[in-house]
């Protein structure tokens, strides 16, 4: 996998290894695609050294990993709502009809 980018005041296309954050106007590409690319006649296509070895997760990826596998574990917390057509000490909930893992069935309060 690489990025590709555009120097366009030196009519040149850069390829290099992955971005690590998302720029407007560059594009990731597979091998396949990175091997392959051409670019317009008059142009220069420089290839920058790209670690062909697999990306393997970081600590801090598998820590984020973790901390959202435990947020979605946790149990909900309802939000009290009020509709304008009903008077205003009254809260509208949806009532949990059945469950299964983290997926809940919820029923309207008027049905």
């Amino acid at each position: 996998m690489a990025t590709l980018t555009y120097v366009y005041a030196d009519s040149t296309a850069v390829l290099g290894p992955l971005a690590t954050y998302a720029e407007p106007h560059c594009y990731d590409l597979c091998s396949e695609h990175s091997e392959r690319l051409t670019a317009p006649r008059g142009w220069e296509v420089v290839r920058l050294a790209v670690d062909p070895g697999p990306a393997r997760p970081s600590g801090d990826d598998l820590e984020a990993l973790a901390d959202a596998v435990r947020e979605a574990a946790r149990a909900p917390r309802r939000a009290n709502r009020r509709t304008s057509a009903e008077p205003s000490g009254r809260e509208v909930d949806p009532i949990e009809v059945a469950r299964r893992g983290h997926l809940r069935v919820l029923r309207s309060p008027d049905t």
